[in-house]
């Protein structure tokens, strides 16, 4: 995989989770005065995610282009949500719920596994008409 489809994967990445962190506050409706406390949740998972997202093997190429495989992104931000939550929690000195870490969990995993299912889909169809 060329270099620059890296770069690619890697800012769908952070869209990805920037949105979901977006979805999050406006489905609570605090969207409008969420300010610079989104980056309380946002930072929190981006940094989970590239601290657990390694050691599925998210990055390597035969995982990047197999749409089979994108279970493993799915498992590393659900494994990455506990941590980006307990981050969070230590950023606003508060306790984090169960049932939050378990939205995040599951919303994160559906963001990320439809944009890597999107970016799957788009290598797969570059890799046949490029022959």
């Amino acid at each position: 995989m060329q270099q620059k489809n890296y770069y690619w994967l890697h800012a769908g990445d952070i869209c990805a989770i920037a949105l979901v962190t977006i979805i999050g506050f406006a489905s609570h409706g605090s969207l409008d005065t969420a300010g610079l406390r989104i980056l309380t949740t946002f930072v929190p998972m981006l940094v989970a995610w590239y601290l657990i997202s390694p050691f599925l093997g998210v990055f390597q190429s035969d995982v990047i282009t197999d749409w089979r495989k994108l279970w493993r992104p799915a498992l590393a931000m659900v494994i990455a949500a506990p941590f980006a939550a307990w981050l969070r929690a230590i950023l606003l000195d508060t306790v984090t719920s169960w049932l939050f870490i378990l939205v995040l969990a599951a919303v994160s995993a559906a963001g990320i596994l439809v944009w890597r299912g999107l970016f799957a889909w788009l290598m797969s169809r570059n890799r046949v008409q490029n022959g």
